[in-house]
């Protein structure tokens, strides 16, 4: 069905006519749209049904990212698309106001997410975006969510505005464009450009940018941290923080800005969601590597992104398989929640048949398949093996050791028993 694409059609979502046909689609099933827009369109106009069905599917799509609050909220299609998600926004929001954070300036703000989890802990959002479009939807969104007294929605080019007064900035440049709104890998070809957004954010006591987890490492500001952030161990962005310099706190840091939360100039950072757990590279050496032992650490993705592996190395007393391989392995099991540990039962050169054959003799009938430096596909290693029938699971890996193409077979640590 169609979206919404001008502020008229928008309004009319809003009136009450609009409420009500979006009330009537809340549990909507897209299997039943066809019948359902012909039924709706009897007694609504039908660019009113339309985009009121595809606010509806939007909402479905958001609720991956905004849970229960996107069965209120007002979205775009770019909008479901970039927004952060509430848990990684939240996240944010708490480490700003525990910075003493309590005016701030988000640049860029689309449909609001941001703004929202911003207003939630008790931050002053200006709220800026040069799209009408996506402007509405905002000011739609903080007033659903009761949090209109604490954003102002501004739409202007945000190279104009002045943040003057604001005890921090919040850049969210568009990395999306083209004909087919596909991803943008240049920070210099951001919407405005990452340096345009470094340069805005140092004239700002606080500030945080948000990129693209993939990031080269050579094109961060050196004054500046950077935190990779991973939900549920998908890496969902990266973020530049500005601040912390003597004398440029706008107001005095709660007790929570501890280690987890204060700006070090110059940092690496992995913080894993929704736990919270963040690590701050200490700037090591990557470890030697050795031989396979008798646990294989598979660090988050957020780890391997920060380049932190040599960090969970020696929290685990672990080493490298391989020098360009980013698996750990240790001889003993020691608790992190940077990685998740695996029990290595074998470690074969790569022979599709000989795998085969011992997961026939081992009663294998579930694995679980995973690549890091093989040039071998998952899918296409599962049809060869034709599993099947077998009571016992497993978790294999393709990898290299010391150069050489490998399998290691292995239980995940959490499944397995005393005793086992």
């Amino acid at each position: 069905m169609g979206q919404v694409t001008d502020l008229d059609t928008f309004a009319a979502l809003l009136a009450p006519e609009g409420q009500a046909l979006l009330t009537a689609l809340r549990d909507h099933d897209p299997a039943d749209e066809l019948t359902t827009a012909t039924r709706l369109r009897r007694d609504h106009p039908a660019p009113l049904v339309s985009a009121a069905l595809g606010q509806a599917q939007l909402r479905q799509r958001a609720a991956a990212k905004f849970g229960a609050d996107a069965r209120l909220m007002y979205f775009t299609p770019h909008g479901v698309e970039q927004s952060t998600r509430a848990v990684v926004a939240a996240h944010r929001a708490a480490r700003l106001a525990a910075l003493g954070v309590r005016t701030l300036a988000d640049l860029c703000c689309g449909i609001g997410g941001d703004a929202l989890a911003l207003a939630r802990a008790g931050i002053s959002v200006l709220a800026v975006d040069r799209d009408p479009l996506a402007c509405a939807a905002a000011r739609a969104n903080a007033e659903a969510l009761g949090l209109a007294e604490l954003i102002e929605v501004r739409c202007a080019d945000v190279t104009e505005v002045d943040t003057t007064g604001y005890d921090a900035v919040f850049v969210d440049p568009a990395r999306r464009g083209g004909v087919r709104g596909g991803r943008i890998f240049d920070p210099e070809a951001y919407s405005p450009p990452l340096s345009w957004a470094v340069e805005a954010a140092r004239t700002a006591p606080y500030a945080a940018l948000k990129i693209a987890p993939g990031v080269p490492h050579d094109a961060l500001p050196a004054d500046a941290e950077t935190e990779w952030i991973s939900d549920a161990g998908k890496v969902k962005e990266a973020v530049v923080w500005f601040g912390g310099t003597p004398g440029s706190a706008p107001a005095a840091p709660d007790a929570m800005a501890g280690a987890a939360h204060r700006i070090v100039p110059g940092g690496r950072r992995a913080t894993l969601l929704p736990a919270g757990d963040s690590l701050l590279g200490a700037g090591l050496p990557d470890p030697e590597p050795g031989p396979v032992g008798a646990w294989l650490y598979e660090p988050d993705g957020a780890v391997i992104r920060a380049h932190l592996v040599a960090d969970v190395a020696r929290q685990t007393g672990g080493r490298l398989i391989d020098p360009t391989i980013a698996y750990i392995t240790a001889d003993t099991l020691t608790e992190t929640p940077y990685a998740t540990a695996y029990a290595i039962t074998d470690v074969l050169p790569f022979n599709v048949k000989k795998l085969k054959a011992l997961l026939r003799e081992r009663e294998v009938g579930i694995a679980v398949i995973k690549k890091r430096g093989s040039a071998v596909e998952p899918e296409e290693l599962r049809k060869k093996l034709k599993l099947g029938g077998g009571r016992r699971s497993c978790t294999i890996f393709l990898t290299r050791v010391a150069g050489a193409p490998t399998m290691l077979l292995g239980h995940p640590a959490a499944e397995l028993t005393p005793g086992r």
